[in-house]
């Protein structure tokens, strides 16, 4: 979550590497990654600033914001996914607000992160370095752990704690021990080598 001016940075540029983009800011046409850096810029102001003036600002960036995500077809409250998200490319992608989406998450098109019927607050804690192919249904309280890789159209309603495996089918179950490896950019990873 985003505490600080640091940390603001800190997710901007991990969502630039992870998105694997060259320049500091997005070209006319690159609405993800406008839709990225609008999302940081809420989850900022509404976790860091507090004045009348900058309620006033938020809810205008709230408001560029959801007019975007309806445009893309995404549905992503603030504070849901760590820094080095890369959205593959625009097309429906529903979270739920109670979803938390660790490090260098690699999301495609058609995917739900929600909750069960009955439950609706219990959702899916979801580890670091993980890729969620195209049409991912994960529902449920669950956790998945770190370096997992969701297979395209898996529907995933039981947790699948242990790190480095790739979960496929319906219902979902271990099919590999391979894992996110290959299958996205560890932008973190990359900020804190270069601070070192």
């Amino acid at each position: 979550m985003i505490t600080s001016e640091v940390d603001y940075r800190f997710y901007l540029e991990a969502d630039r590497i992870a998105l694997a983009r060259g320049t500091k800011r997005p070209s006319f046409e690159d609405d993800i990654w406008k839709f990225e850096i609008l999302l940081r810029k809420v989850e900022y102001r509404k976790n860091c600033k507090h004045s009348s003036l900058s309620r006033l600002y938020l809810k205008s960036l709230y408001l560029r914001f959801h007019l975007l995500g309806r445009k893309l077809g995404f549905t992503i409250p603030p504070n849901t996914f760590g820094p080095g998200l890369a959205i593959a490319h625009r097309g429906t992608i529903v979270v739920h607000f109670n979803a938390r989406v660790g490090e260098n998450c690699r999301v495609h098109v058609c995917t739900d992160i929600g909750t069960e019927a009955r439950y609706g607050d219990k959702a899916p804690r979801i580890g670091n370095n993980v890729y969620l192919g195209p049409g991912a249904k994960i529902f449920g309280d669950i956790t998945i752990g770190d370096d997992s890789a969701i297979a395209a159209n898996a529907v995933v309603n039981r947790s699948f704690p242990e790190p480095h495996q790739t979960i496929g089918g319906i219902p979902a179950q271990k099919i590999s021990g391979k894992g996110s490896e290959g299958l996205l950019i560890r932008a973190t990873d990359i900020l804190r080598n270069k601070k070192s």
